[in-house]
């Protein structure tokens, strides 16, 4: 899975924002806020990945456990879905 062609992160004071730009802002309205780690995971999901390479790269990145970095990447994608961010490849 990746994101959608068509969204950006932009760094909005200390924290980030998902935005659709060009011709994704004619179909969606809206933005999503997102911390540092799901600013990460956006920039990772640029280009295809399953949730288990996600998981060790957030792992990796972060120095945290399998388990820790597989809740966040689970939330994160649940999110994402929910926002129609996510194609599937």
């Amino acid at each position: 899975m990746k994101i959608k062609d068509g969204f950006a992160i932009r760094k909005v004071g200390n924290g980030f924002v998902a935005v659709p730009i060009q011709e994704r802002a004619k179909e969606f309205n809206g933005l999503i806020r997102l911390n540092e780690t799901a600013a990460f995971l956006f920039e990772q999901l640029q280009s295809d990945k399953t949730p288990e390479e996600l998981t060790r790269l957030l792992a990796d990145e972060y120095g945290i456990g399998p388990d820790e970095a597989e809740s966040g990447v689970r939330e994160f994608l649940e999110t994402m879905a929910e926002s129609r961010f996510l194609e599937k490849t």
